[in-house]
């Protein structure tokens, strides 16, 4: 399982990036001035690096009770950043619905929006993440498909 250090490390760097590339997205997107971009994706990454913290960490003890370890194959890569997603866009919808002072149906198309970006960049990141920091008792059995 990863050490705390590395939990922290994981998540600002997923936080940085996300936040260099979906202000600009978003403000083009959207039509949104960019500091009002800007306080929505780094409201957005404070919160979400909390919960990417507490997810990450109840989702591998999970997985380390249920399975014996916390490799995650493609599909669970899947399910798992839907999950990540579904909990965070409950989390923001309120918050981004009052700072633009827009219904929460106008908040919920764009938090829409932004969670499938930030789908495809949560499996993208990870992927990536557990191939350049690899855990050392994965061995040989991360390059092998979990069972």
């Amino acid at each position: 399982m990863r050490s705390t250090r590395d939990r922290l490390r994981h998540a600002i760097l997923f936080e940085l990036l996300g936040l260099a590339l979906i202000i600009p997205l978003g403000s083009l997107l959207f039509g949104l001035h960019g500091s009002d971009m800007g306080v929505i994706g780094v409201g957005s990454a404070l919160a979400a690096t909390v919960w990417n913290y507490v997810y990450n960490l109840g989702f591998d003890r999970a997985m380390q009770r249920l399975v014996g370890h916390t490799r995650k194959s493609l599909g669970l890569r899947v399910g798992h950043a839907l999950l990540f997603e579904a909990g965070l866009l409950v989390i923001l919808l309120p918050p981004i619905a009052w700072y633009l002072g827009i219904s929460l149906r106008q908040a919920f198309v764009m938090d829409l929006a932004i969670a499938a970006f930030y789908v495809a960049y949560a499996f993208t990141f990870n992927l990536a993440y557990d191939r350049v920091f690899p855990l050392k008792n994965w061995g040989d059995a991360a390059a092998q498909p979990a069972r």
